[in-house]
């Protein structure tokens, strides 16, 4: 027997309210009186860095404005996938909270053979909060002024060219071997201990070229100490809007943002991700969220929960060729 497709949909969404322990009527009520206790707000990185600056940010907003307390809670390890895995398995009632980023949930499938969690399945997205520019940062002693140049040097010394990152399977790393899976041109892969060492390595020319935040280089830019090629987004930096992007500077299609975002346990009846989504898109239009992420290196970036999932959806698949292109054996 065939059923109505109006009906299909209708036991579909009875489904899936169903996952979240709760009916239609139940989840709008729910919603309704949301936030109803302390809402925990995982972060999978160690306290005091830019990830976990913007989650106390946000959780302070939240507070202020649900009159619930936003407790954040740093998990570290393993990639992020640690605090990543606590928000999976959490109640899906809208409680517990994961602030993530592109390395959480989007590399660590590339990266990790198992996870305990299924990065795709294992949340409702509610919005993306924040991006961070990264620009590609040259030594001057570099025999090129610009990613075309860069291109071509390196075409003409296959192999010999190297470029620093802050750490195998990190942001610095993988944006650079995306750039040479586009591209086709062979660089040479200098990790180091941190985003810290690569810089110093960078400032005194013992490595050629840097992947790197654009907070982090501006004021070795500023001083003529390093040059920037091109900025790796989808638009230019605001810090830096004279420098192109990477797609504009001639590798067509290039795009690599650096995001962080907000995602609740999945089954989370869909009310609550909506009333999440609302007031956290309210602060990040804000001047004030502006200037502060501006300080910070960040600029704000919203979404609905349906442009965050795509973007996560789309990103797993991407980053898992650039690992196996790069020879990095997941562990």
């Amino acid at each position: 027997m065939k059923l109505d497709s109006r009906l299909m949909l209708g036991l579909a969404a009875f489904g899936v309210a169903l996952h979240a322990g709760l009916t239609p009527a139940q989840q709008s009520s729910a919603a309704a009186g949301y936030p109803s206790k302390p809402i925990r707000l995982v972060v999978p990185v160690s306290a005091g860095g830019g990830t976990d600056i913007v989650a106390r940010f946000i959780g302070q907003w939240l507070t202020d404005t649900w009159g619930q307390q936003v407790v954040v809670d740093n998990r570290a390890g393993a990639g992020g996938s640690i605090g990543a895995d606590i928000v999976a398995k959490s109640t899906p009632d809208g409680h517990t909270l994961l602030l993530g980023s592109i390395g959480h949930i989007t590399f660590t499938p590339a990266l990790f053979l198992r996870l305990p969690y299924d990065p795709q399945k294992g949340f409702a997205a509610v919005s993306l909060v924040a991006q961070q520019p990264f620009v590609v940062a040259a030594h001057p002693s570099l025999q090129a002024n610009s990613i075309k140049e860069l291109i071509a040097l390196a075409k003409s010394r296959p192999g010999k060219v190297i470029y620093g990152s802050g750490g195998s399977g990190g942001a610095s790393h993988l944006g650079i071997e995306l750039l040479t899976l586009m591209t086709g041109v062979q660089l040479v892969h200098v990790p180091y201990k941190g985003t810290g060492p690569g810089m110093t390595a960078l400032l005194s020319g013992e490595i050629p070229m840097l992947l790197v935040g654009v907070a982090t280089v501006l004021p070795h830019i500023k001083s003529g100490k390093v040059r920037a090629f091109a900025v790796s987004g989808a638009k230019r930096s605001q810090a830096l809007p004279e420098v192109p992007t990477i797609n504009e500077a001639g590798v067509s299609g290039y795009e690599f943002d650096v995001w962080y975002g907000m995602l609740f346990p999945a089954g989370t009846p869909p009310a609550i991700v909506r009333k999440a989504n609302a007031e956290i898109v309210r602060l990040l239009k804000s001047a004030a969220t502006a200037e502060r992420f501006l300080n910070l290196g960040l600029e704000p970036l919203s979404s609905t929960p349906e442009e965050f999932a795509a973007l996560i959806d789309r990103e797993i698949p991407k980053w898992k060729k650039v690992v196996k292109a790069a020879g990095i054996k997941p562990n």
